[in-house]
């Protein structure tokens, strides 16, 4: 097979939590440039249509926006059965969707703790698991799972504290691994990306508070782009990652080997 054929997503569907802005837009323009259906959901449809709709528009790709919570099981489930039904095959997740909450450990107050937990682990779960039983079915998939570089050890809180938030990202490094396992028998690819400082709406504070510390701290001196991720998620979509799976793609600008 030609090098240029194992990145082509032509006829497969992809689901992308969160969609519809900051990572999760770019991540969707990067796998419909290279041929994927495109679903968008999250709880704000109205920036989900917007994104599907541009994507339609300039790459010619079938796309679709969908309103979903993604910590509702009931959402959850109606979301993958209706694409299920439109596209005949969901090929290609990606666990996008997040929260974050900014406060001292000692003050953190447990409703945030838990929206931050919910949102970011248990969301991914749920859509891990109703995705991954037509995956299973179709002895085939790939579920990328979004998670950061706050999660792979602590962070100075002077510009990133939002303990939550990274205790998430961690968790979602430890469940790709164990689904990756898990579901390596059904012929499912389960791999997280762990970006670091994009400017985002997220992550916009953070960045105002240590920008030239995180910049010092870049040994490519700069942020991430709009166009950092695509070949990430791409490479983890597509069958040039085939024999890829339980990783965690880190793409940080070299932050993390300081």
């Amino acid at each position: 097979m030609h090098v240029n054929e194992l990145f082509y997503l032509k006829g497969k569907t992809a689901i992308v939590t969160g969609g519809g802005r900051g990572l999760g837009e770019q991540i969707a323009e990067g796998l419909a440039e290279a041929g994927a259906n495109v679903v968008l959901c999250s709880r704000k449809k109205e920036a989900c249509e917007q994104t599907a709709s541009r994507l339609e528009s300039e790459t010619g790709v079938r796309t679709m926006a969908l309103e979903c919570d993604i910590t509702s099981q009931e959402d959850v489930k109606k979301t993958v059965e209706l694409v299920y039904e439109q596209f005949g095959a969901i090929d290609i997740l990606v666990n996008n969707s997040g929260a974050t909450w900014g406060a001292p450990a000692e003050d953190m107050p447990l409703e945030a703790w838990k929206k931050v937990i919910d949102v970011n682990v248990t969301g991914t779960f749920l859509m891990s698991q109703e995705a991954g039983r037509h995956m299973i079915r179709q002895k085939s998939g790939k579920i990328i799972n979004i998670s950061s570089v706050a999660g792979l050890g602590g962070a100075n809180s002077e510009y990133m504290d939002t303990i939550g938030y990274n205790t998430s990202k961690g968790a979602v490094i430890t469940f790709t691994k164990d689904l990756a396992a898990k579901w390596g028998q059904y012929g499912i690819n389960v791999n997280a990306i762990a970006p670091g400082f994009f400017p985002t709406k997220m992550s916009k504070v953070i960045i105002e508070r240590g920008r030239e510390e995180l910049l010092r701290g870049t040994p490519l001196g700069r942020f991430g782009s709009d166009q950092d991720l695509k070949g990430a998620a791409v490479f983890l979509a597509s069958r040039a990652s085939d024999y890829v799976t339980g990783d965690v793609l880190v793409v940080d600008g070299g932050t993390h080997v300081l």
